[in-house]
């Protein structure tokens, strides 16, 4: 009993302490799982959009800054309508939001450009 509180006595301001040095410098596991990592390497490549989507994001009224900061960086990956083993560019369908979805967007992630084919309002 006396080496786990003296195991404890350590253990939990260890914790706090690497707690608090990992949220200063911005530290994240989220960026790990297949959903992040997906959504931030097509972030970073040139946006490529089909004419049939220019149409729908006129219709629907969103613009690219929505595009981008909203429905992207905060969207889900449909891995089970996905083809994310297609060569040479993957084909992902993303939901916004995750819960009671208002939009699906299509699109591929290429070496060089993410090319967005069709946008769906749902609801």
């Amino acid at each position: 009993m006396r080496k786990i509180k003296f195991f404890l006595l350590g253990l939990i301001p260890g914790l706090i302490l690497v707690f608090f040095i990992l949220n200063k410098k911005g530290a994240s596991c989220s960026g790990y799982l297949p959903n992040s990592r997906v959504i931030a390497e097509s972030l970073s490549k040139e946006f490529t959009y089909s004419d049939d989507f220019k149409k729908e994001m006129e219709l629907w009224k969103v613009d690219e800054k929505f595009l981008k900061d909203s429905i992207l960086t905060k969207g889900y990956i449909v891995f089970e309508k996905s083809d994310a083993q297609k060569k040479p560019c993957p084909s992902y369908t993303l939901i916004y939001p995750k819960k009671n979805p208002r939009y699906e967007v299509a699109y591929e992630k290429c070496a060089e450009q993410s090319n967005f084919h069709s946008l769906k309002k749902l609801r």
